[in-house]
């Protein structure tokens, strides 16, 4: 009995030794750690989480009929080990793509392969904080449906007077998706009262979308209730639903008790040195870390979308300063500022992040944990956000989301 034993240790230290000695051979290689994907109807984000960052860009391959393979995108991951450990494919099967692949390339290579079905455009960018690869792919978007009431009341007022009565508007809402800061495992800044930024955040988010939906917009929330949110899922929700604007709402924290105030944020790589600090802060990274970010921005999304961002800024300040001064007599203007913020980045709608006061500060902590705080703010950020509307009306009308 006791040679049988001896004899089955051997054979099964014989079996594992040559993946222990593969292990140990590339243990200074780059680790692929997580797979996710997020799916909407004619968007889906998948995002590649790795050990080291890596350089990399994405070909497109034409579908192989004979060979019976589907279009695909695929990238090579230098200084990157996956062995066989991602061999069973990550099924995304959502309409726009079929599965992602992982494979060893060569010896000091991977390579991802993700097959597709629909497909019109895609883009690539890193992030660090963990250090990942987000790859956005896009397939053709369905027209946006009409107002359902709208749609009726024109059929009802063609029935009575006939079709050459005053047509009934049909332009849709604006839809925005306002952004709790923070949530479930990630408390955000905590003053000295018990309610943390999440808490905050969340109520002033649920006032704001009542005083927005009263003016006429459609409104999402990335989350509704305290759970844990990464900042590519927040963004990755607004992209899917085809926002028109992003606000992203916040709660700022600073060394001295005496800072105090508001300011709002939109995206820019030209930032101040506070901005630094509070995109590092808001973005779960260290400043340094936000340089990679800041090369990806340039003349990519700035150019795209940053002078309306930077006017959603002006005027969503401009109101909240008024309504909280009016409200509370004194209140400190910290201004609109330009920051590398990663969930600002990764939006594509004009998208602002607004910091409504500092639980490090007695006064602003106090009022912060007020429910007439929280309702002030919110009716604020809705004047700031129709007031926005009317400026750009023009543009705004019966666009394309």
């Amino acid at each position: 009995m006791k040679r049988a034993r001896v004899a089955a240790l051997l054979l099964f230290g014989a079996l594992i030794a040559p993946h222990a000695r593969a292990q140990d051979e590339h243990s200074d290689r780059a680790q692929v750690r997580a797979v996710r994907h997020w799916s909407y109807a004619s968007y889906t984000r998948v995002v590649i989480e790795l050990s080291a960052p890596v350089d990399v860009k994405v070909e497109r391959l034409a579908a192989d009929a004979a060979a019976g393979r589907p279009a695909r995108l695929y990238f090579d991951l230098p200084g990157v080990w996956v062995g066989h450990d991602w061999d069973t494919p990550t099924p995304v099967e959502d309409g726009l793509l079929g599965a992602i692949r992982l494979g060893q390339f060569a010896s000091d290579t991977a390579r991802a392969v993700v097959d597709l079905a629909r497909y019109e455009r895609h883009r690539l960018f890193a992030l660090t904080g963990p250090d990942r690869l987000v790859l956005d792919v896009f397939g053709p978007r369905a027209p946006a449906p009409l107002d359902p009431a709208a749609e009726v009341a024109r059929l009802e007022a063609e029935a009575k007077q006939g079709p050459a009565a005053a047509p009934v508007s049909r332009e849709r809402k604006l839809l925005v998706v306002l952004d709790p800061g923070h949530g479930g495992d990630d408390p955000g800044t905590c003053g000295t009262r018990r309610a943390c930024e999440k808490e905050i955040t969340l109520a002033v988010a649920k006032a704001a979308q009542k005083r927005l939906v009263a003016r006429g917009f459609d409104v999402l929330l990335t989350r509704e209730t305290d759970r844990t949110l990464s900042l590519e899922e927040r963004t990755a929700f607004a992209e899917g639903a085809n926002g028109d604007l992003f606000v992203s709402i916040h709660v700022n924290a600073a060394p001295r008790p005496r800072v105090r105030g508001i300011e709002t944020y939109y995206l820019d790589a030209n930032h101040e040195r506070h901005a630094l600090a509070v995109a590092a802060r808001e973005s779960g990274v260290a400043p340094v870390q936000l340089d990679p970010l800041q090369r990806v921005l340039a003349g990519f999304k700035v150019a795209e979308v940053g002078s309306r961002s930077a006017e959603l800024a002006s005027a969503i300040q401009r109101e909240l300063i008024g309504g909280v001064k009016q409200a509370y007599g004194a209140v400190e203007d910290l201004g609109v500022k330009r920051g590398p913020f990663h969930v600002l980045f990764l939006s594509d709608a004009p998208a602002v992040l607004v910091e409504i006061g500092f639980l490090s500060n007695p006064v602003e902590n106090a009022r912060l944990h007020s429910p007439l705080y929280r309702e002030v703010i919110a009716e604020q950020l809705a004047r700031g956000l129709s007031s926005y509307r009317r400026e750009r009306a023009d543009q705004l009308a019966g666009g394309p989301r």
